[in-house]
């Protein structure tokens, strides 16, 4: 059986173009890594829980806020590793300098023995269509642009 996340993908208007809300990966493999390294705020859920729900519970892991939504349900993907990934967006203009994530334990570094704590998010931040699609994985690029599309056809 596949692995299956879920998570919540914000957007906003600003200055009359849409803006999402990103996160990037805490620890220290993705310390360096900037393009291609962002990603919706999600997280793996078992079978029997409600994917909306994971997905409330993750984001607020990783960030530290509750959205309100309502939330509008984007297609399921399916990304390069196999894993399954439901998202829902909603509109919302929070702060990302409240962010405050859960935090993970590794060996750091590997071989030495030594175990550290990482934050599961470092950072967050808004960014347009465009450099959204720029930061996203290739793999959540596909959130981006069906958010985009029916958002468009809705003005």
């Amino acid at each position: 059986m596949s692995k299956k996340s879920a998570g919540i993908l914000p957007y906003r208007r600003r200055n009359g173009r849409m803006e999402v809300l990103l996160v990037h990966p805490g620890g220290p493999f993705w310390k360096n890594k900037d393009l291609g390294a962002w990603s919706i705020a999600k997280g793996e859920y078992e079978e029997d829980e409600e994917p909306l729900q994971a997905a409330l519970r993750e984001f607020f892991e990783e960030t530290g806020h509750r959205p309100s939504g309502p939330f509008l349900p984007l297609t399921s993907r399916k990304q390069p590793s196999g894993k399954r990934v439901d998202a829902w967006a909603t509109e919302s203009d929070w702060d990302p300098s409240g962010l405050i994530s859960n935090a993970f334990s590794m060996e750091w570094p590997k071989g030495s023995g030594r175990i550290r704590e990482f934050p599961e998010v470092d950072r967050a931040e808004w960014f347009d269509i465009p450099e959204g699609k720029r930061r996203i994985r290739p793999g959540q690029q596909g959130f981006l642009e069906e958010l985009s599309e029916k958002l468009s056809s809705k003005e």
